[in-house]
């Protein structure tokens, strides 16, 4: 039987559709039609797709890189409205990332919304590591990198690199093999970020955060980003890692070019990255800010209630951006027939009443 979302308002491009109602057809978007009661207050949104968080539900993926924490990790974030998401692994030993490699290779057939690996470094610039162990970094080889790409098998979906110190032959060939390469934890110039964008790289890695700054006479790593005509940026709107006002003048000057990331962790205890709460926030034993305790629902929220952005100028950024990043927009990220049946239904205070994955609703 066809399951109905009744009596809902959608997105449709830049329009809010009101008084609808959405038939799904086991997996995917069977027909968006008229409702035939018209006094509805709710929203019904893609869901949303996360390409760079390290834990959730109490599980820290590399502290941890077994299938039973990739599955919680996948069944907590589906309850939070994250349907697809990239488990991203920090600078570490060559052993904690082959575990974790293996075990999302492992995990494939039976993998719910976890769409692959995101590995922010090792090929770092120790001038801009933040909590990463600078004893795990290192500039790649190609010979690395293709056995890196060989035993991932396909699971390594982005790589976040310091692009003025490796090789133009490492980033090509992570190009030429469908990986998304972010510029990130660099210390580029602008001429050298520039220069790495119109190679090919493809986005950024929480802009503002481990990178070059904006100075007056040396326009630095975010002001490339801005004046690329193609370059993308990921942004942790947690207002912690990046004033709100700051992620304000970022969209208006950036658009469809700028997405929402958590760079989420969970408290940790064991292994290089020792994770403590404190307030909204990660910090590691010294104090050095380490990751947010964001869900991509709450970045939407402080994006709309702090930094002047539509709501669904936030709902793309959350969804149809990252999507089109990593290729699987004709599949997610909006509410058309055809398309995967991902999908959030939302309050008028924007709280998340019911996750239907897949055609399937979730208990919340």
């Amino acid at each position: 039987m066809p399951k109905i979302i009744p009596n809902t308002s959608y997105y449709n491009n830049n329009t809010l559709i009101t008084n609808q109602e959405i038939e799904i057809s086991g997996t995917e978007i069977a027909a968006i039609r008229p409702a035939a009661v018209t006094n509805n207050q709710l929203v019904t949104v893609p869901g949303f797709i996360d390409l760079q968080i390290y834990g959730s539900g109490g599980r820290l993926f590399s502290a941890d890189p077994t299938i039973e924490s990739l599955t919680i990790m996948e069944d907590d974030l589906l309850k939070k409205g994250t349907t697809g998401f990239l488990a991203c692994l920090a600078t570490n030993t060559p052993e904690v990332f082959n575990a974790c490699i293996e075990t999302v290779k492992a995990h494939r057939p039976s993998a719910k919304n976890c769409l692959g690996l995101h590995l922010e470094g090792p090929f770092l610039n120790p001038k801009r590591l933040g909590a990463h162990v600078p004893a795990f970094v290192r500039k790649a080889s190609l010979d690395e990198i293709k056995e890196l790409l060989d035993f991932g098998d396909g699971v390594i979906k982005m790589i976040t690199i310091a692009p003025e110190l490796q090789d133009d032959e490492v980033i090509q060939y992570l190009l030429d093999n469908g990986v998304v390469v972010s510029l990130g934890h660099s210390n580029a110039t602008f001429d050298e970020a520039t220069a790495a964008y119109n190679k090919g790289v493809q986005t950024t890695t929480h802009l503002f955060n481990a990178m070059s700054p904006i100075h007056h006479r040396e326009p630095g790593i975010p002001t490339a980003v801005f004046n690329h005509n193609k370059a993308m940026a990921s942004i942790i709107a947690d207002g912690q890692h990046v004033d709100f006002e700051v992620v304000k003048f970022a969209q208006k000057l950036l658009k469809d070019r700028l997405f929402l990331i958590t760079d989420a962790v969970t408290a940790c205890a064991t292994g290089p990255y020792q994770h403590v709460q404190k307030g909204n926030k990660y910090v590691m034993p010294d104090g050095t800010l380490s990751g947010s305790s964001l869900t991509m629902l709450e970045a939407v929220k402080n994006c709309v209630s702090h930094c002047d952005i539509d709501l669904n100028d936030a709902l793309k950024m959350a969804a149809l951006y990252p999507a089109k990043l990593i290729g699987i927009e004709h599949l997610k990220g909006t509410i058309e027939t055809g398309k995967t049946a991902d999908l959030l239904v939302l309050d008028s205070a924007l709280e998340l009443k019911e996750v239907i994955f897949k055609g399937e609703k979730i208990s919340i």
